[in-house]
């Protein structure tokens, strides 16, 4: 079990960096808006051939099956960040809660999970899509917007 993590596993946390014009995508709760990760924290994945991968599991909704109605991956696989720590220590899995609101936004296990696509993740820290909200900024000022 991991009791003490390095310094460097963790992505700096987004709300402890100045804002600078920058074309990195920011991500925040869709609760409280508290700034949790950026773009550049997101582990990109091949993606895996669907639920049929996990046909053992006993999948039998053939809407579920067929999954071309919808984006197949529904949540985001990031490297771990600095706000996270306290939920890390000493535990294997556990629930990613945001630091502000305590809103759930997702979970992490060091063993891996499986993402919706059919791709195992190991280790997975998993944000769902539907808890967070995309910043950009525009290239015109400091003006953001948020995509939701």
């Amino acid at each position: 079990e991991p009791q003490d993590l390095p310094r460097e596993v963790f992505a700096v946390d987004p709300t402890t960096v100045c804002q600078t014009l920058n074309t990195e995508v920011l991500y925040r709760c869709r609760k409280c808006r508290r700034a949790l990760f950026r773009s550049s924290s997101i582990l990109s994945h091949t993606e895996g051939i669907g639920p049929t991968a996990f046909a053992h599991k006993r999948i039998t909704d053939s809407a579920r099956l067929s999954g071309n109605s919808q984006e197949k991956c529904t949540s985001y696989f990031i490297e771990p960040v600095q706000w996270m720590e306290p939920a890390l220590l000493g535990v294997m899995e556990g629930q990613l809660l945001c630091p502000k609101c305590t809103s759930k936004l997702g979970s992490f296990s060091w063993r891996g999970d499986q993402c919706s696509c059919g791709r195992w993740v190991t280790p997975a820290f998993q944000i769902h899509k539907s808890r967070v909200d995309e910043v950009r900024t525009l290239p015109v000022g400091n003006i953001q917007t948020a995509k939701t």
